[in-house]
């Protein structure tokens, strides 16, 4: 009997499930919504219940669709958002009104304060994370729960990141993938440990008092099996088989690493690659074989992707959602979206379109940009500064309020992305930790359009793997691992993955253009940094007296 594999992917809005082949074909995919809840105070919550209800769902339409007998899965991998769930507690993160809201986004803001006063006390556990500690990670959070809601924090049974809290809910099994626990909460994975001192210099001493109970005492490996494997009640609400592999799992975005930085070849080669997921935020994932420390990049950090080996991740953190946020603005962005449905696309995918319909080449949109130049940081710059301060920028609006100046914007928009993945791009490399090829993943980063205009923006080749779905491809590796069909990832990485198309960039004219909108690039990002450090400090001030 042949033998699938299913991967899960819980990102912002949705969670999809997919069903492979051991040779990382995909027989189906299925995607349920769902919800989110912010305020204006930088609060962005969800609740674990209907996540569970939405992943269980996804994977019931997924085997539908695929047609296949449900005794052929062999194996089952997660990966989600690192996003902090607070289980078993009393009450929810936030509004009282609303205890079924127990996690706290990994966009959250909340933590701001709590971050500046752990990166003030220069712990040496930072040097592993960029030098910088952002307030999207775990440990900043959790002050801010226990100083801002005792009670909830008190009296949580875990505190789980989301990918680790889907792999105990689908077997009661209480390890942490060294995947989650290194990347956003402090652990030396090289190391095999929790810095002790650092949680009672932050003032967690009660978690090293438990023994770090509530966020992991056990470590495992991606892709490692856990229990005695799916558990019956989960079983039942799948529509699976209990007692089937299920693997620790990964951050979505290192899943979309895993599904594409091997396709060219073995695992020995994801070194030379960098992986690009282009979704909500982005992230970028470099792979070294030694330790290399980037000022504002994460990392460096132990087999946190590729098992064995050193991973370093920036990204920004709003790539698709920053898209969004400037379309929204438009006075045309309405009157688009109506058109958009209407042939069944969504908007960034309507205006692709008609930008690729005006012009000969995919290269020449640029053009159509014109005067206009964003730096699209609506929530901050995540990496190369560490800023989650930082604003967006927009300039050469004029009075156009059409079709044809909307597009503009948004071909402005990707490359002010594309940019700022340039940046990321060249801090690593003058810190020992050069690329030569980006490979993206993400469904922001799937058109042609987009995958063009980063090459060019960027001056690196971007190739695409064969698998529409590689953040689902990843995590489908994970259960083919801890199912045995593959002894290791590295082995599942290159065998289910393979490169499908690659978009070189643009030489002459383009080449010279995209040289001189990266350079008004660095001098608006500099520049909106200096303004803001002049009147920041004027807004804080009484306003009599």
């Amino acid at each position: 009997m042949d033998r699938f594999y299913i991967g899960v992917d819980v990102g912002t809005g949705s969670a999809r499930a997919g069903v492979f082949d051991a040779g990382g074909a995909m027989l189906a995919s299925a995607k349920h919504d769902i919800l989110i809840f912010r305020d204006d105070h930088g609060h962005v919550e969800q609740s674990s219940v209907q996540i569970w209800d939405s992943v269980c769902a996804a994977i019931r339409d997924a085997m539908t669709a695929a047609s296949i007998d449900p005794a052929a899965v062999a194996g089952l991998g997660f990966d989600a958002t690192c996003s902090l769930v607070v289980e078993g507690a009393s009450a929810g993160v936030g509004d009282p009104a609303h205890p079924e809201r127990d996690i706290i986004v990994w966009m959250d803001h909340r933590a701001l304060d709590q971050a500046k006063r752990i990166n003030a006390g220069g712990h040496a556990v930072l040097s592993y994370v960029g030098g910088i500690i952002s307030p999207e990670m775990e440990t900043p959070k959790l002050l801010w729960l226990k100083e801002n809601r005792p009670d909830v924090y008190a009296s949580a049974e875990n505190f789980f990141d989301l990918t680790d809290f889907l792999t105990w809910k689908s077997t009661g099994a209480l390890e942490r993938s060294s995947c989650t626990v290194t990347c956003k909460w402090t652990y030396l994975a090289h190391e095999d440990r929790w810095d002790e001192s650092y949680f009672r210099a932050i003032g967690l001493d009660d978690l090293a008092d438990e023994n770090f109970r509530r966020i992991g005492e056990r470590i495992v490996h991606p892709g490692t099996p856990l229990g005695h494997g799916l558990t019956r009640e989960a079983a039942e609400a799948m529509g699976l088989p209990a007692g089937i592999a299920v693997a620790a799992g990964l951050i979505d975005a290192h899943a979309g690493g895993i599904g594409t930085v091997a396709a060219r070849g073995g695992a020995e080669n994801a070194a030379a690659c960098l992986g690009y997921v282009f979704g909500t935020s982005s992230c970028t994932m470099t792979t070294t074989a030694e330790p290399k420390f980037v000022p504002g990049v994460w990392g460096p950090y132990f087999s946190a992707m590729v098992p064995g080996m050193w991973l370093n991740e920036g990204g920004q953190s709003a790539a698709g959602a920053a898209i969004d946020q400037l379309l929204s603005l438009h006075p045309y962005s309405a009157k688009a979206i109506e058109t958009a449905k209407s042939e069944k696309l969504g908007l960034p995918q309507w205006l692709a379109k008609r930008a690729l319909a005006s012009v000969e080449e995919p290269s020449q949109a640029v053009h159509l940009a014109g005067q206009l130049q964003v730096v699209p940081e609506f929530l901050g710059n995540r990496a190369p500064f560490a800023d989650p301060s930082a604003r967006a920028v927009v300039i050469g609006l004029g009075m156009e309020n059409g079709a044809d100046n909307l597009v503009a914007l948004y071909i402005a928009g990707l490359c002010g992305l594309g940019y700022g993945l340039r940046q990321i791009i060249d801090t690593q490399a003058q810190n020992g930790v050069p690329v030569s090829t980006i490979a993206v993943s993400g469904g922001a980063g799937t058109h042609p359009l987009t995958r063009q205009i980063l090459a060019d923006a960027t001056g690196l080749p971007v190739e695409v793997t064969a698998c529409p779905e590689p953040v689902l491809l990843g995590s489908a590796m994970l259960a083919a691992v801890a199912a045995k069909t593959y002894p290791d990832l590295q082995t599942a990485m290159p065998a289910m993955s393979s490169v499908a198309g690659r978009a070189e960039p643009a030489a002459g004219a383009i080449r010279v253009l995209h040289e001189a909108r990266y350079r008004a690039f660095l001098k608006l990002q500099t520049l909106a940094r200096e303004v803001r450090d002049e009147i920041e400090p004027l807004l804080a001030a009484p306003l009599h007296g």
